[in-house]
């Protein structure tokens, strides 16, 4: 099973996620050379990334299921999508995508789901955290100037906001030439109440 921890998106994101991806492809496909050599991501398919566990056994899944339980339920938190760019840098892209504002619970669920995985042998990750939404993928690294530009005109851009009350231990299913679909296999933990931290 082909599995990541990650943060479902409301439909009002999704909306804008596309939109923004129909003015980049429309954009670059009226100049002239510009580098279109891009995998679209499917709007239904974005997700905010905590952690990407790749195969796992049935039975290794349902133990990660099992030590996810054991992280605490949290306040619930506010993020803001704004701004876009490159990974990992636009000289030599690979990924662009649309930008995550978010106060610092995002990186502590981000280490709390690294914390409760370590028994399982899942390496914490190596880098920092940097969360974001991936539009595309470039086929080749190559420089897209034109893309680049676009991005510097829009770099300030807030495509909306919204509350993270809990993540979703994901599956993904990869089938040659269609989008890959995914499906949810437990939803973690539920936030705080107003009620339950007073």
């Amino acid at each position: 099973m082909r599995i990541f921890v990650a943060i479902s998106l409301p439909t009002s994101i999704r909306q804008e996620l596309r939109r923004a991806q129909t003015f980049f492809q429309e954009r670059l496909s009226a100049e002239p050379g510009a580098n279109t050599d891009l995998r679209w991501t499917q709007p239904e398919g974005i997700h905010l990334t905590l952690k990407f566990l790749d195969e796992v056994s049935e039975a290794r899944t349902q133990r990660t299921i099992e030590l996810l339980r054991t992280i605490e339920p949290f306040p619930a938190f506010h993020l803001e999508v704004k701004g876009f760019g490159f990974f990992p840098e636009g000289r030599r892209p690979r990924v662009f995508w649309a930008g995550i504002t978010a106060p610092p619970a995002l990186e502590e669920l981000a280490a709390s789901v690294d914390r409760a995985l370590s028994p399982m042998g899942f390496a914490p990750e190596g880098r920092d955290f940097r969360p974001h939404l991936t539009l595309a993928r470039f086929k080749r690294p190559d420089r897209s100037p034109s893309l680049e530009a676009l991005v510097d005109a829009r770099k300030d851009e807030a495509l909306g906001g919204f509350e993270v009350s809990d993540f979703c231990l994901f599956e993904s299913h990869l089938s040659p030439g269609s989008p890959a679909r995914y499906a949810v296999l437990a939803r973690f933990p539920q936030a705080q109440s107003h009620e339950a931290r007073t």
